[in-house]
């Protein structure tokens, strides 16, 4: 059985989570501040101690970015990144934009207070409701399949209330978007508790 090291206040670590759900992989969740030890053995076995860590027999991978790829390829069903390089390159390209346009900045903005994180926090909005477009070119993020995009961006929209964003009746495509990811099984066995709470208040 491989392991995660994984903790519930990080957007990475949920996407990992995500992205093992999707493939029904047998994992065993080790979360950083419940276990006692966890936090010790994370920095013995990653040099940055960072979350996610995922643990294999003999292999021991972090970044985020590896380890999805990683899982991607070990676990080949269901494929979640496109098989021409074409369109794996599109996909990269993407999920890029999705991290330099609203997952950092959203966490950026978590360490800033008064009117600069209330401006940063209006921009992440005003970009999310001019992009509505493209959430309505197929069921998933401009494909018919889930895919690796996928899994970026739907922990991060799931923490929207989080960061206090709110879409409204602006990005009709993003809201039902976001309905069909979160009613989807693999997502819902993806997130720990304290994730739930997010919204299942």
């Amino acid at each position: 059985m491989i392991e995660l090291y994984t903790a519930s206040d990080c957007v990475k670590c949920h996407r990992i989570r995500f992205i093992l759900a999707e493939k029904v992989v047998n994992v065993k969740l080790i979360d950083v501040d419940e276990t006692p030890g966890a936090s010790a053995d994370l920095a013995e076995l990653n040099p940055y101690a960072e979350t996610p860590t995922l643990v294999d027999r003999e292999i021991v991978l972090y970044g985020t970015w590896v380890v999805a790829e990683y899982v991607d390829e070990r676990y080949p069903h269901p494929p979640l990144m496109p098989i021409d390089p074409l369109s794996r390159a599109r996909l990269r390209q993407i999920s890029y934009r999705i991290l330099r346009d609203w997952v950092l900045p959203a966490e950026a903005m978590m360490k800033l207070s008064g009117a600069a994180q209330e401006k940063q926090r209006k921009q992440i909005r005003e970009s999310l409701v001019a992009s509505d477009e493209i959430f309505g070119v197929g069921t998933f993020l401009l494909s018919p399949e889930l895919s690796l995009a996928d899994c970026l961006i739907a922990p991060f929209l799931w923490r929207l209330p989080h960061y206090g964003i709110s879409i409204g009746r602006g990005s009709p495509k993003l809201l039902r978007y976001m309905e069909r990811i979160f009613i989807r099984d693999s997502f819902r066995r993806s997130m720990m508790q304290a994730e739930r709470e997010i919204r299942d208040k």
